[in-house]
């Protein structure tokens, strides 16, 4: 019977682990377009990733301990266990949600009139007239926020983008 190799063992469960805490950034990151599969794709990782990461370092923990034991060289093992540290801290940061540290809320947003503004005229915004109020909210101003609580002519609404 051919013994494990513990090393790449680890290795993997970094590989898990860090796949589970990157890919969704990546494909979730404002201002680049997301494919309807890729999306599907990073947001069943999302709903998973909890469990794997825990799995992951359990495994990667179990392997460590499980290599430890075959009395391998110091740089090796301390190699094996920083692999395993990485494996925990990817299973940490899976856990943060990054979206809401990346958006930060808009807080009130404050307006000027159409005359004193500094947009050009290509510029896109999501343009709101209720009550004989009008508001423009710019797309590169509300794609950073996503999401802008106001209030036009007197009704309570929400931009978003």
């Amino acid at each position: 019977m051919r013994k494990l190799n513990y090393p790449i063992l680890i290795l993997l469960t970094l590989a898990l682990a860090f796949f589970c805490l990157a890919y969704p950034i990546y494909v979730i990151r404002p201002f680049r377009h997301q494919g309807p599969r890729e999306l599907a794709v990073a947001l069943a990782v999302t709903r998973i990733r909890p469990i794997a990461t825990v799995l992951a370092s359990l495994a990667a923990a179990l392997f460590l301990v499980l290599d430890w034991r075959l009395r391998r060289r110091l740089m090796r093992r301390i190699a094996a266990a920083a692999a395993v540290l990485a494996v925990w801290a990817c299973a940490v940061l899976s856990r943060v949600n990054v979206y809401e540290i990346m958006f930060h809320p808009m807080g009130s947003p404050s307006f000027e009139s159409a005359r004193a503004s500094r947009l050009d005229g290509k510029e896109m915004a999501i343009a709101v007239n209720l009550r004989g109020a009008a508001r423009a909210y710019p797309i590169r101003i509300i794609s950073y926020h996503h999401i802008a609580n106001d209030t036009v002519g007197g009704v309570p609404i929400v931009a978003t983008y």
